[in-house]
């Protein structure tokens, strides 16, 4: 029996519409940088990301370090929330949210796109 097996079921979110969908800009973005934050407190990096000319660069804060390397992120293409206000973590501002799913350990991992696409690709 997993963790999740002995929890009860989550209850149902009320439901939302196509136009409350459409007010989360989720869209694609390639790593450029990532860089170790040791100021963050929480494990964490700190990511530059290219979501693409109309866009441009944005920095996030992310709790990814279980499952990766600064090395590893840099070309990644990862999926985030681009209209989230800006958040000071530390000192560092952070301008969009990446988005991740916890493992069966509870460890984030991201989500990403199976195929390649462009930055600044948007969610359907």
């Amino acid at each position: 029996m997993t963790q999740a097996d002995a929890l009860p079921p989550a209850p149902v979110p009320a439901p939302i519409t196509w136009d409350d969908f459409l007010r989360v800009e989720l869209r694609v973005g390639r790593v450029l940088r990532a860089e170790a934050f040791p100021e963050a407190r929480k494990p964490a990096y700190k990511l530059w990301i290219d979501f693409g000319p109309e866009i441009g660069q944005r920095k996030s804060s992310a709790q990814i370090t279980a499952h990766y390397t600064p090395e590893e992120l840099v070309g990644k293409l990862v999926l985030a929330v681009l209209n989230f206000p800006p958040r000071q973590v530390g000192p560092f501002m952070s301008e969009c949210l990446v988005t991740g799913l916890h493992d069966a350990q509870g460890a984030v991992t991201l989500c990403v796109p199976e195929h390649a696409v462009e930055p600044g690709t948007r969610l359907l």
